[in-house]
Order: C-alpha cells, then sequence, then structure tokens
C-alpha cells in the first residue's frame, strides 16, 4: 500500500479535526438578493457557541419557510467571508446533485444539541 504525499489530494487526521464542524439550527433565513448567485442570507444558532451568519445557495431546493427550525451542519472556524454587503461567519455544508443547481443541506437524523462538534 502506497504512502500518501502531500499534495495528492489526502489530508491528515490532525488537519481534518482541526475544522470544527457543528450542528447548528436555522432561526433565521432572509433573502440575499446582492449575491451573483441565487442565495440566502442565514442566521444560525450554534448553543453555546452563539449565533453566527451564513450565505448559502440553496434556493433551488429550500423556500424560506423552509429553513426556521431545520437543524445543519457548518464549518465554524473559517475566517469570516465577505460576500458582497454580507458577512457570512461560517460555512453551511451540503451535497449538489449533480445535473442540477441544487443542494442538499447536511444534518445529523436524530436530535443532538446545538453547538455539538462532529467527530
Amino acid at each position: 500500500m502506497a504512502v500518501a504525499e502531500p499534495g495528492d489530494g489526502q489530508i491528515t487526521p490532525e488537519r481534518f479535526f482541526a475544522a470544527e464542524l457543528r450542528v447548528g439550527e436555522i432561526v433565521k433565513a432572509e433573502p440575499f438578493p446582492k449575491a451573483r448567485k441565487p442565495a440566502y442570507q442565514l442566521t444560525v444558532d450554534f448553543g453555546p457557541h452563539g449565533l453566527k451568519r451564513s450565505s448559502a445557495q440553496i434556493t433551488e431546493r429550500y423556500s424560506l419557510e423552509d429553513l426556521p427550525g431545520r437543524r445543519v451542519v457548518a464549518v465554524t472556524n473559517f475566517p469570516p467571508r465577505q460576500i458582497a454587503n454580507f458577512l457570512s461567519e461560517v460555512l453551511v455544508l451540503g451535497v449538489p446533485v449533480e445535473g442540477t443547481d441544487e443542494v442538499v443541506l447536511l444534518a445529523p437524523d436524530s436530535d443532538v444539541p446545538l453547538g455539538s462538534r462532529v467527530s
């Protein structure tokens, strides 16, 4: 079995676990008309880690009314990113549906405390 070399697309476990993936709940979803690609502005509650905002290109699959109360998984330790007039603080994770513009949000399949870290 070959040993992975740097640059071959593989990462070390240490690098993977440096990313903080946490469970949150969307508490507010708003239109984002200034985004280049159709997106929503989300406010996500991460329990003891507070409320964080994210821009998410999920308009093809989800309506604004569908999102509040939905649990999601997000990377919470990326630096904030300015997107148009909006500061996105976390990256909400999803899976693109091949051949479409749809993205399916990642979420736990059971109720876990907000802010729980994915491991």
